[in-house]
């Protein structure tokens, strides 16, 4: 069982620590509970009022290979298919993080590989073993004369065998990722729905500095059910494509869809006592995401000034377009092509993100100051439907003043002021009647102005949201807030 705590000295309680929990993520402040002492422990936090959330821990769903032949390195067809042949990349910069199963370290092309590193032990022992191998040697498999060559031979590899594919061993990943900095970080698996837990912990890695890179799935001979992290907002997400530019068999279709990379006939290294070769050839997504991870690291080694939304924007926006005309949800905006995402245009920087709901900007959440809007303020900023569906600034209004705020886009973008008490934009019945002060829905292009007064003789934040309008999936605004006393 997994629980969160709601306050960072409840790791103190005297059940969690008699049933030897363990800190899973210290920054989201999650313990995982054995299930023997799951219940007792969950009634003794809420008695304690430090329960924030509870779940079962469940095991992710890798999206493995659908064929197995013996590989020849002139078959890696996707080296000119992604570009890979016109440019030369960098020596090791931004670091790749593999979360999934372990690496062999034993591997030809990984016993002697600079720039690799093990962030918990490596365990290779059976053919459920295999996958970790294989994904990461599409990524980083060196230039060595030996078997086959990644899509960024030099990269910085960092390791986190997540074990069985628990969600508490993935949320640890996301941890150990981004304790060193900047990281792209690449899931080829997913949890079918939601979750909560792992819906922050992607939002803690971008708010650190790195990118999350997940494969869509390869579910879409069997209803295309939706994965998580894949289908989270700020995740890059990956489908796969054939040798034909056409989206793979398998591969999800998916309004969550980013961008697409090959993933049919993909040769890998693989434990010898799978193949005695070292090597063979696989199918699925799986093997797409790591191509645009290995490529995302690359981008941001030689464009360092880039933030982790500016890198994603680039990444998808200078996709070669195939099938329909713009973005599908087949392909996305296209097949990965490292020349064009080289030299792309930077985006402008969309402020303060992750920051679509209110735990992601009050403190002691995802992060531990969480963010604050400085006013007056005037900023440009971008919302979607999909990668970034809200966007909540925190403004602190002293007693007795008033707050105005205002939207303006070519598009629909609309505004409302939330109380102090928010917990959530998304709230319903009493607290949406407690919380929600003012909101603007003008239709079309119009500006939309909300205004608020603090009538306490204290201090407070106040929380300003901007979304769509009704049937708009993306669009770039102008933001404006201001306190006063008047």
């Amino acid at each position: 069982m997994l629980v969160q705590l709601s306050d960072p000295g409840g790791g103190l309680s005297p059940d969690l620590r008699a049933a030897n929990a363990r800190l899973i993520s210290p920054g989201l402040n999650v313990w995982r509970v054995p299930g023997a002492h799951a219940q007792s422990v969950v009634e003794a936090l809420r008695r304690e009022s430090l329960l924030a959330h509870v779940e079962a821990d469940r095991r992710l769903i890798p999206f493995t290979h659908l064929s197995s032949t013996d590989p020849l390195v002139p078959n890696e067809w996707w080296i000119h298919d992604v570009g890979d042949d016109q440019v030369e990349p960098p020596t090791a910069g931004v670091p790749v993080t593999v979360i999934d199963t372990g690496l062999d370290l034993t591997h030809p092309e990984f016993n002697s590989r600079p720039n690799t590193t093990a962030l918990n032990t490596q365990t290779v022992v059976s053919s459920d073993d295999i996958h970790g191998t294989a994904v990461s040697s599409v990524i980083g498999a060196p230039s060595n004369g030996v078997g086959l060559v990644g899509v960024y031979p030099q990269a910085a590899l960092q390791e986190w065998d997540f074990s069985d594919g628990s969600l508490s061993e993935i949320l640890a990943g996301l941890d150990a990722a981004t304790k060193r900095g900047r990281s792209v970080i690449n899931i080829s698996g997913g949890f079918l729905g939601f979750d909560s837990l792992l819906e922050q912990g992607v939002d803690r890695a971008l708010r650190r500095g790195a990118i999350v890179v997940a494969a869509v799935g390869n579910d879409r001979q069997s209803g295309n059910r939706s994965f998580v992290p894949a289908s989270l907002p700020h995740v890059l997400t990956v489908g796969a494509t054939d040798q034909s530019d056409r989206f793979a068999f398998f591969s999800n279709r998916s309004s969550a869809l980013d961008l697409a990379a090959p993933g049919v006939s993909i040769p890998v290294a693989v434990p010898t006592f799978f193949n005695a070769s070292g090597f063979a050839s696989f199918d699925g997504t799986s093997f797409s995401a790591p191509l645009v991870a290995g490529a995302a690291a690359w981008v941001w080694t030689v464009r360092p000034d880039l933030d982790p939304t500016q890198l994603e924007d680039v990444m998808r926006n200078s996709a070669r377009d195939v099938g329909r005309k713009g973005w599908d949800a087949d392909t996305g905006f296209g097949i990965l092509s490292i020349p064009a995402a080289l030299a792309a245009k930077i985006p402008a920087k969309d402020p303060q993100e992750p920051n679509d709901d209110i735990n992601l900007v009050r403190p002691h959440a995802v992060t531990a100051s969480g963010t604050r809007l400085t006013t007056p303020a005037r900023l440009q900023a971008r919302l979607d439907v999909a990668e970034d569906p809200e966007d909540v600034y925190r403004v602190w209004v002293p007693a007795h003043n008033r707050i105005s705020a205002s939207t303006r886009s070519g598009a629909n973008v609309n505004v409302a002021l939330w109380g102090p008490k928010t917990r959530t934009v998304y709230e319903r019945g009493t607290a949406l009647k407690r919380d929600l002060l003012a909101y603007s829905q003008r239709s079309g292009s119009r500006p939309d102005t909300v205004r608020g007064r603090n009538t306490t003789r204290a201090g407070a934040f106040y929380y300003v949201d901007a979304f769509l309008g009704k049937r708009v999936s993306a669009a770039s605004y102008s933001f404006k807030v201001s306190v006063s006393r008047r």
